[in-house]
């Protein structure tokens, strides 16, 4: 068996219009402004806690891009707001799992076709693995993407979603942000041999590592993924190299285990200024462009500070309602016992 894949490069892709690259950096400079504003947020206490994404904004931008919502299903982490985004998803929706008003976000994922925000590391791997290959039982063409960082390729839940996707030919997007960081852990300390995307040829799966930071070159790298899914020819691991620029967490202290120095060496040029200034250079978009998609991002996110800050407490009976399909004998009994003591309350 072997990684190499069976399509060309620019397989099921096509050129990048001038048009489509305006609105991957208009969505950039949206995720980009709401994500900071996120941290800002739980900060002065509108939020308990968030993961940031900053430096990342094209590798989930451009993946995201590329999905077809009318047949394919995304499967994020905590870290993937920029793919929501892109999705379309109400972001208020989205940021009620940040507020702790709802457990992985207040959207519908049949609808949305972004499935519930995942706080266990890798265990949207299987979710995805699962809805792929009830895709190929059922004949149907969509393909699952399911995102992940470096540290979490070290779980062994990823290595028996990749293992049984290859096995089964499952179409699944195995999409890897390698971030250059596991929390406070650098990749080389502890990805045996220094690529998440060389493992691929241990499941004779085909895979590529794409500039993380290059919005367009991530999407046209997941645009021939899926396309090599849809094909019949089994998963796809994309390995997208670019860089955690803040902490891991609101709760993590970057500077406990990297100088900024090493930040500013390490990280690279920003990928949205990066972007900006290949798009001024080629005539695809003028100051005026960027000067409003400035402006929409800072409206989008007062609308979405409004939005969370009006969200009010669940009803506290909700926490039994969504475990199983049908409630268990001992899960009837917490739930009376819980009405019982509130009511007493």
């Amino acid at each position: 068996m072997t990684s190499t894949s069976v399509l060309p490069a620019d397989a099921d892709a096509g050129p990048t219009t001038p048009e489509q690259l305006r609105e991957l950096y208009t969505l950039m400079a949206a995720v980009r402004h709401i994500d900071t504003a996120a941290i800002a947020w739980q900060r002065q206490g509108i939020i308990p806690g968030y993961a940031p994404q900053l430096g990342q904004e094209a590798a989930q931008v451009g993946s995201a891009y590329a999905v077809d919502r009318s047949r394919d299903f995304v499967f994020p982490t905590y870290r993937e707001m920029g793919v929501a985004r892109t999705m379309g998803l109400d972001m208020v929706d989205y940021m009620a799992t940040h507020k702790a008003t709802w457990h992985g976000g207040m959207y519908n994922p049949l609808e949305s076709r972004f499935a519930p925000i995942q706080a266990v590391v890798a265990g949207s791997v299987l979710h995805a693995v699962g809805w792929a290959h009830g895709q190929t039982l059922s004949g149907e063409s969509g393909v699952a993407l399911t995102y992940f960082g470096d540290g979490a390729s070290s779980q062994g839940d990823v290595h028996e979603a990749m293992n049984f996707a290859a096995v089964m030919k499952v179409p699944v997007v195995f999409f890897v942000q390698n971030n250059g960081w596991a929390i406070s852990v650098p990749t080389e300390r502890q990805v045996a041999g220094g690529s998440v995307a060389a493992r691929a040829a241990g499941y004779g799966m085909a895979s590529r590592q794409v500039d993380g930071n290059d919005v367009e070159a991530v999407l046209h790298a997941t645009q021939w993924a899926l396309a090599h899914c849809r094909a019949g020819s089994g998963p796809v691991l994309i390995e997208a190299m670019t860089y955690r620029r803040g902490p891991h967490s609101t709760a993590d202290d970057p500077g406990r285990y990297r100088t900024l120095d090493e930040e500013r060496t390490d990280a690279g040029e920003d990928p949205l200024v990066r972007f900006r200034t290949r798009l001024l250079a080629d005539g695809t978009a003028d100051e005026p462009f960027f000067t409003e998609a400035q402006r929409s991002a800072e409206r989008e996110e007062e609308t979405i500070r409004a939005g969370i800050e009006a969200l009010g407490p669940r009803p506290g009976a909700e926490m039994f309602s969504y475990v199983f399909q049908e409630p268990t004998p001992d899960l009837q009994s917490q739930a009376a016992a819980w009405r019982k003591e509130s009511d007493h309350v």
